[in-house]
């Protein structure tokens, strides 16, 4: 099923860094009947309100962007914030878009769902076959019964409902605050505040020893586009860019791209979270996609952006 130009999507959270950057995706390719709503129009935490509004728009394709997120020091602390909020937004949304009749959605999961101590790089299949990271596993949880609610549909309503895992994301629109934002970033952060005021040390969480896999937002938007028109046999697809580098090889290249000397001091008392998690995107490459943007490029066109908003 193809989504056609002027057929009815909704993106249910638009306003944050994914959901904002398919906003984008999609009116550069043309589609012209996208729907959204803010907290003030549609409270996803209501599932009476939720459902009523889907009832009303009658959308025919969804992108659930929409869920409670934080960086690794946000999920450790509100534990019960993520998991319980997360739960009751999915369940609204994919329980509400089956009871308007939306045979096809996307659901945007975490590439946290996979275990802790998993095979790399990590296949879909390997989804539920170890313990997870304790530090965000509430989340993960509630990301993991996103994944077999949409796959409980499809088998029992014979549904579309795809599941997106990407791996760490960045790009324009990202959460800024210290107290709950994503490495990459605190890190252009506490660099932008490094040349502010001149400062010769860049204090980070951890050892600096695990790897991350990062993905510029605007990719993983054309890849969420690319598969709502696709038709997949697989139901869960890894989106990444198939490459991760340590904490400190990161850091020490975002502060030769922003073309910033100082030291970097790891604070050890602090959690890494998981060792590796480097996406297997093979599935995704069978389709035909794979990421466009450079690291180089996306950091440059992050820092930017958040240096004018």
């Amino acid at each position: 099923m193809k989504i056609k130009k002027n057929d009815k999507i909704y993106v249910a959270g638009h306003t944050g860094l994914v959901g904002s950057a398919i906003i984008r995706n999609l009116k550069i390719n043309g589609y012209t009947n996208i729907i959204t709503a803010t907290r003030n129009k549609i409270d996803l935490m209501n599932q009476k309100k939720t459902l009523n509004f889907l009832k009303k728009i009658k959308p025919k394709f969804i992108f659930i962007a929409a869920a409670h997120v934080g960086g690794i020091n946000a999920n450790n602390i509100f534990r019960a914030t993520f998991i319980y909020n997360n739960l009751t937004i999915q369940n609204n949304l994919i329980n509400g878009a089956f009871q308007a009749g939306v045979k096809k959605l996307i659901f945007l999961g975490s590439s946290c769902v996979y275990p802790k101590d998993c095979k790399q790089p990590i296949k879909e299949e390997y989804l539920l076959s170890g313990p997870l990271e304790k530090t965000n596993e509430p989340y993960a949880v509630a990301k993991i019964a996103g994944i077999k609610l949409c796959e409980s549909y499809n088998h029992q309503y014979k549904t579309d409902y795809l599941s997106i895992m990407p791996c760490n994301t960045y790009g324009p629109g990202d959460n800024y605050n210290l107290n709950s934002s994503h490495f990459l970033p605190a890190l252009l952060k506490k660099i932008h505040q490094i040349k502010k005021k001149k400062e010769n040390k860049l204090n980070l969480w951890g050892t600096g020893k695990p790897k991350r896999e990062f993905i510029y937002v605007d990719d993983l938007a054309d890849a969420c586009v690319f598969f709502m028109n696709k038709n997949t046999k697989e139901k869960i697809i890894n989106i990444g860019s198939g490459l991760d580098n340590t904490i400190y090889e990161i850091s020490k290249l975002v502060l030769k791209i922003l073309n910033v000397k100082t030291k970097i001091i790891f604070n050890k008392s602090k959690p890494d979270g998981t060792k590796r998690k480097l996406l297997d995107i093979s599935v995704a490459k069978k389709y035909g996609w794979k990421p466009k943007t450079s690291f180089k490029k996306g950091i440059l066109n992050t820092y930017i952006n958040f240096k004018k908003n």
